[in-house]
């Protein structure tokens, strides 16, 4: 006479395995946002450098900042990517800051949540950063 085995999972069994997958992603999810917002945070820090050079070279060129005749400097223009908008406020002849703010619904909170700032003489700073109290004089990035 055969015996006849249950074979499978018992709903115990399963109830665990969801428990389980349920901890892992509620601890997983929160920090792949965060390594995205990150990312987001590096684009901003290299369209700030970018700019920054392109000022240098317009202001080699022509020894200023501001429009030069027919030549019209690199920030005259306010600038965006898909996360931030960049301005350069003030700019004058011998000196310039550049500012980059997130822009509303990129996935980095409301507009202005993240500041960051380069100036004429290569000072990288963060005037304001989710989260965190005091402004740095650097570039933060988490």
């Amino acid at each position: 006479m055969k015996i006849l085995t249950n074979k499978g999972f018992t709903m115990i069994e399963l109830m665990i395995v969801v428990a389980i997958v349920g901890i892992i992603s509620s601890i997983a999810v929160p920090a792949y946002s965060s390594y995205i917002a990150r990312g987001k945070i590096v684009d901003a820090h290299s369209a700030l450098t970018t700019m920054r050079m392109q000022l240098e070279q317009y202001y080699l060129d022509n020894r200023t900042y501001l429009d030069s005749g027919a030549k019209v400097s690199p920030c005259t223009a306010p600038a965006s990517t898909d996360y931030f908008s960049y301005a350069c406020n003030p700019l004058t002849a011998s000196a310039y800051k550049i500012t980059a703010s997130n822009l509303a619904n990129q996935g980095l909170g409301a507009a202005g949540d993240y500041v960051f700032t380069i100036d004429q003489q290569n000072a990288k700073t963060t005037t304001k950063f989710a989260g965190v109290a005091d402004a740095s004089a650097f570039w933060r990035t988490k």
